[in-house]
């Protein structure tokens, strides 16, 4: 994993942000104002980096709380597999966030207390070191032009900036722009965006459309 080094991927997944047809403009925010951090890692469907990875994400959560405020994403491009389908591509996204937790829970690291552990509450957020995270995840055959990068890519998004935006009344504003781009992008609105609170995050993670009755594989060994 290349944590400092300038690596390919940087510069790949930078480029695929900036494009002006992607369309999150938090994320270009964040990018724009140096707060996209990209890791360069082996291969979804193995544990090979995710000792690596938690370490990563509990010193972001960390940072950010020692120096909270602006947009913020730590990326995790993986080299391989490149021909996963989105069933195949959800099934590994899953697997190395429950790798992920597990690894948070056996530090003894407490869930954040303003999310909910349990993928069916409508709380739900994944919680590493402290602090929650919104997952969106990427890869090359994502039916949803705004997933669709050359690697399979976890990017992981504090829950409490989306809570700033919301207290300073800018959250509604900048979903809707995003919301606009997508549809203008993809010439359909996507079914499974919803607010927090109103159904679980769980559903959006990997990008695929799902049913209703659909549950994640998952089970955060903190819940209650």
């Amino acid at each position: 994993m290349q944590t400092s080094e300038p690596h390919p991927f940087a510069a790949a997944f930078g480029e695929f942000i900036a494009n002006p047809d992607f369309p999150c403009v938090g994320a270009k925010s964040a990018l724009a104002r140096g707060g996209v951090k990209i890791l360069a890692a082996r291969d979804l469907t193995s544990a090979w980096n995710d000792l690596e990875i938690h370490s990563e994400l509990v010193a972001w959560a960390r940072a950010y709380r020692q120096n909270p405020g602006g947009f913020r994403s730590l990326a995790v491009v993986f080299a391989t597999p490149g021909g996963l389908d989105e069933q195949q591509f959800e099934a590994a996204l899953w697997a190395r966030l429950q790798s992920l937790a597990d690894k948070d829970a056996w530090k003894g690291l407490a869930p954040d207390p303003r999310v909910c552990a349990d993928p069916d509450n409508p709380r739900f957020s994944l919680s590493f070191g402290g602090e929650a995270f919104f997952v969106v995840g990427l890869h090359p055959h994502a039916s949803r032009p705004a997933r669709r990068f050359a690697h399979p890519t976890l990017v992981f998004n504090l829950h409490d900036q989306f809570e700033t935006l919301r207290r300073e009344g800018r959250y509604e504003r900048m979903r809707a722009a995003i919301l606009a781009r997508d549809e203008e992008l993809a010439g359909s609105i996507n079914p499974m965006l919803a607010r927090h609170g109103e159904a679980s995050e769980a559903a959006q993670y990997s990008g695929r459309a799902v049913g209703a009755d659909w549950r994640p594989p998952f089970q955060d060994p903190r819940a209650a």
